[in-house]
């Protein structure tokens, strides 16, 4: 009875505290050491079912690298070499998980399973050295094309397997920063590459000067141009880049392609920073005609590429194409070059006063020049806004292309252009995207032109990789059906691409 009447004095929350306290007890008791018992595991089993290797895994087949490669290894003579599909899946792991260090890729291999399980090594197994795939990178594989061969084969597998077609792509270019000092340079005189549609274009000038009754020009005497660029001491291979709006500094561009429906990589090619973006463009896309079998439809670029040459080689090549506006240059206080009209069956150019420009020449730049009376500019009210020339007289050039590129810029204001350029923005530039922020594409790796395509072919497969897999595998178990239906949606959004292009071909004539 004592007892009970001495819990009836203690406070309520006392107890309630007290019973707290007994309970966290039992919650705080130190735990037993369970690193050194023994389970009965398999690797097998510590892999999640949804992990992103195990879906690569079962969507990808990785041994034709084994066919691909056997030449460059000695049959009767020499230690026993690392498998080279272990060798270019460790490569492609960094990539994927964006490890930028070899050296640290294989600290990660160690302790990760799932790694360890898609590269088939136990759990005790001994992890490669990071110098066997530099040694092989720089001795075995140096002068090979096994990076593009791989990269053109998962290529193959998506279209095989209904996510490309090639019926409309998307370009672009990303800068990847040289591993060189900006600071750290030399100034070069180097001759000017002449531009693959050179021969094409003094044809077009010979046919213009003849149809104006003018002479073909004689060959010049002069010496190649050249000009004068900044070489980096350390990576030569790099070009000094100075775009508006982008850093200043000695950088690669990745030119990259991509496939409309799923923006699987279709193409990537490198060249120096100091390339413009449509010098390698018309060259990337026959390659990807005749390695992959695309029938192009239709392209989306921005106004980067917005070129007469660019648009003269899509319609000979009879492609749709849709390219960005470019914001002309312009004087303050001018006319536009616009506000002068060309009329096409009288071939003059009319100026906002009423005057025609007539026909004049064709420069070897392939710009036909249109010149006015001196005459009537002399007294001509608006002379301030148009020129200043001491002869007072104008002069408006026009591209011998300069039609083709009118047309084709007419694309992006109907519904159909409009459709394709919007696209733009979801595919390539999110590519890009993915790839500087998931797969460290911020950076060239190596020093090189040549090691740094194969970073970009790399990166760019581990990325057709992971969207091959996901895609996939959000299509269910019955894939073979599923691929059936999206191989017969494929033709379908070809055929009605195909009657909208024709339509608003037809009613742009």
């Amino acid at each position: 009875m004592s007892l009970l009447r001495l819990l009836t004095k203690v406070p309520r929350k006392a107890l309630v505290f007290h019973g707290s306290f007994l309970y966290f007890g039992y919650m705080l008791k130190k735990p037993e050491l369970q690193q050194q018992e023994l389970e009965l595991v398999s690797i097998e089993g510590l892999v999640p079912e949804k992990h992103l290797l195990r879906k690569v895994d079962h969507t990808v087949d990785f041994g034709f690298i084994r066919d691909r490669v056997k030449h460059l290894y000695c049959e009767d003579n020499g230690r026993p070499a690392l498998d080279p599909v272990v060798l270019f899946k460790l490569l492609l792991l960094g990539y994927l998980y964006g490890v930028r260090s070899e050296r640290q890729l294989m600290r990660e291999v160690e302790v990760n399973v799932a790694y360890r399980w898609f590269l088939g090594l136990r759990l005790r197994d001994k992890v490669p050295d990071a110098s066997t795939l530099s040694q092989n990178r720089r001795r075995r594989f140096a002068e090979s094309t096994i990076y593009q061969e791989i990269f053109d084969e998962i290529v193959l597998l998506a279209v095989n397997r209904g996510l490309a077609s090639g019926a409309v792509l998307y370009s672009d270019s990303t800068h990847l920063k040289a591993n060189a000092n900006k600071n750290k340079f030399d100034l070069e005189q180097v001759a000017v590459k002449p531009q693959e549609y050179l021969a094409a274009l003094e044809a077009a000038i010979t046919e213009d000067r003849t149809e104006h009754g003018k002479k073909p020009l004689k060959p010049s005497d002069a010496e190649p141009e050249t000009k004068e660029i900044k070489v980096s001491r350390t990576d030569k291979d790099s070009g000094y880049m100075v775009r508006d709006g982008k850093p200043k500094g000695f950088f690669y561009l990745d030119h990259r392609t991509v496939d409309g429906r799923h923006a699987i990589i279709t193409d990537t090619h490198v060249t120096p920073a100091n390339v413009h973006d449509s010098v390698p463009y018309l060259g990337r896309l026959d390659r990807q005609r005749e390695r992959f079998g695309f029938d192009i439809r239709a392209v989306g670029v921005d106004a980067g590429y917005a070129a007469a040459a660019i648009t003269h080689g899509l319609e000979e090549r009879n492609i749709y194409g849709v390219i960005g506006y470019r914001r002309p240059t312009h004087r303050d206080g001018y006319f536009y070059k616009r506000e002068y009209r060309y009329d096409e069956k009288l071939d003059v150019y009319i100026c906002p006063n009423g005057q025609l420009l007539s026909y004049r020449t064709t420069n070897r730049e392939g710009y036909r020049q249109y010149h006015s009376d001196p005459e009537q500019c002399r007294n001509c009210p608006l002379r301030d806004k148009c020129t200043q020339s001491s002869n007072a007289t104008k002069v408006v050039t026009r591209h011998v292309w300069e039609a083709s590129r009118e047309r084709i810029d007419q694309h992006r204001f109907n519904r159909v252009g409009k459709r394709i350029y919007k696209r733009r923005k979801e595919t390539v530039e999110r590519s890009f995207a993915d790839a500087k922020q998931l797969h460290g594409h911020r950076y060239a790796r190596m020093r090189g032109l040549s090691k740094v395509q194969q970073q970009c072919l790399l990166a760019a497969t581990a990325q057709n990789i992971k969207k091959i897999a996901l895609v996939l595998s959000r299509m269910g178990p019955n894939t073979p059906l599923t691929v059936l239906l999206a191989l017969l949606k494929a033709c379908t959004d070809q055929i009605k691409l195909h009657l909208s292009l024709d339509n608003a071909s037809a009613k742009t004539a």
